[in-house]
């Protein structure tokens, strides 16, 4: 501390968005080693025969892997707007954080229920488990970020 003014810099929001984006890539070969879609699917179907009006959105792994791979290389070729703070990335990183700080929880949630529906369940923990924690923390990361960012009048 130098003049009565801290040194340190407040955590950037570029960096926190591109740490966000790795974990989202990390949670997705997660899922992809521990067979998501022999979860997903199931789920999806079971649910579409308790409640007409649901989706049904049966994915297969090329179609699953071009939806979630695409999102995640769409989300980290916006990480240069992250670090000049543009404006409408505020609202963004905020949906985005706490999207997969959601993901993170509600996969954990699911992993100690055993199930996501009576007929659907995990032996193990459900897929995606493991790396849910640091979606969380990285998730919770931008989110002080973004905290920190708006108490310093910065955009």
């Amino acid at each position: 501390m130098i003049g009565g003014k801290s040194n340190l810099k407040p955590p950037t929001l570029g960096l926190a968005w591109f740490i966000l984006c790795l974990s989202f890539a990390v949670n997705i070969l997660d899922e992809l080693l521990h067979d998501f879609l022999g979860s997903y699917n199931p789920t999806v179907l079971t649910l579409y025969g308790h409640f007409s009006w649901f989706p049904r959105i049966d994915l297969t792994l090329g179609k699953w892997l071009v939806i979630v791979l695409g999102a995640d290389v769409v989300l980290l070729l916006m990480t240069p707007c992250a670090f000049r703070r543009a404006g409408f990335m505020r609202p963004l990183a905020y949906g985005f954080a706490t999207l997969m700080f959601l993901k993170g929880l509600g996969t954990i949630l699911i992993s100690a229920l055993g199930q996501t529906v009576g007929s659907v369940r995990f032996t193990g923990g459900a897929p995606g488990v493991y790396s849910s924690p640091l979606l969380m923390v990285a998730s919770l990361y931008l989110l002080l970020c973004l905290r920190s960012s708006k108490r310093l009048g910065s955009p």
